[in-house]
């Protein structure tokens, strides 16, 4: 994973945590093939139930591990003319790059009104 950005490694790194959790068979080849590991599609390791269920698993590692509740699998992901959830590596680039957007939003956000 050279390549990547330590923000997709840390995205990687959520994606083989919720497969530790529910999918033993995908962590496997996760740590085997990393980010070569083909998902869905020809040849994916996944059928639509179980990539629905893995992403699920890691919007649930997200939110528990850094409080940011995201939703991987909107409009934006599945209108994408490469989608997202092909390979192991698009996927952890995804999950980054929404990260990423959510972190500058809430930079930008207002603080929170203070109870009274």
């Amino acid at each position: 994973m050279d390549p990547f950005s330590a923000q997709t490694q840390e995205a990687f790194t959520f994606m083989l945590r919720a497969a530790d959790a529910g999918n033993p068979q995908l962590a496997a080849r996760l740590r085997a093939d990393g980010i070569e590991t083909v998902l869905f599609g020809r040849d994916g390791c996944l059928d639509s139930l179980g990539l629905v269920t893995f992403i699920v698993a890691i919007e649930t590692e997200i939110e528990d591990t850094r409080g940011i509740a995201i939703l991987l699998a909107d409009e934006r992901a599945m209108s994408m003319t490469h989608s997202p959830f092909r390979t192991a590596g698009r996927l952890a680039d995804y999950v980054a790059r929404r990260l990423a957007e959510e972190d500058c939003a809430q930079q930008k956000a207002p603080p929170p009104e203070p109870r009274g």
